[in-house]
């Protein structure tokens, strides 16, 4: 069995769909990796959520503006895990902002455990998770083909930044991680 804490990033409906606006085009991809991921950690694995605050504040106010469609409750269609998802996550983890290394997610992970980052988007939440994860001292890899960004190039560009923190942060393969 593999080490760590798998964090599945925002497998939600808002970046499954193809006709939101924030739709992950290889989001099937990505969940595809997930699925074979899954059972490697068995009870080890935490699903995070992006969801709108109640009232957003600072920049978030200027983001809120630009896509207002997002600005409904937790419990909306939208923020909810996709169907081949969520009956599998015992445990969901919530944040309403980008990065998901929250005190939740610390204290799951531990001071010198391995946290194993997949999901959307590559090139911001993911991408967000991992480089606190690493300033906070934890052993970060992200699977590069359980994760997909709002393109592929953003998705490579993102990969190529992270792997320029190794060995904080390493990029693997499921295959590289759990075997064939």
């Amino acid at each position: 069995m593999t080490t760590g804490l798998l964090a599945v990033i925002d497998m939600q409906r808002v970046f499954a769909e193809p006709g939101s606006p924030w739709a992950t085009p290889r989001f099937a991809e990505a969940a595809a990796g997930v699925r074979r991921l899954l059972p490697a950690f068995a009870e080890r694995v935490t699903f995070t959520r992006f969801v709108a605050p109640d009232r957003p504040t600072g920049a978030w106010r200027a983001y809120y503006a630009r896509w207002p469609f997002a600005l409904q409750p937790p419990d909306a269609p939208l923020w909810r895990l996709t169907d081949e998802f969520a009956d599998r996550a015992a445990h969901i983890m919530d944040a309403t902002t980008f990065g998901k290394w929250t005190p939740e997610l610390a204290t799951r992970v531990g001071p010198e455990g391995r946290l194993v980052l997949a999901g959307v988007s590559t090139d911001c939440c993911v991408l967000s998770t991992a480089l606190a994860a690493a300033d906070a001292g934890v052993e970060t890899l992200v699977v590069s083909d359980a994760c997909a960004g709002v393109d592929d190039a953003s998705h490579a560009k993102a990969l190529d930044v992270m792997e320029l923190y190794g060995p904080l942060i390493r990029v693997v393969t499921v295959d590289q991680l759990i075997g064939t």
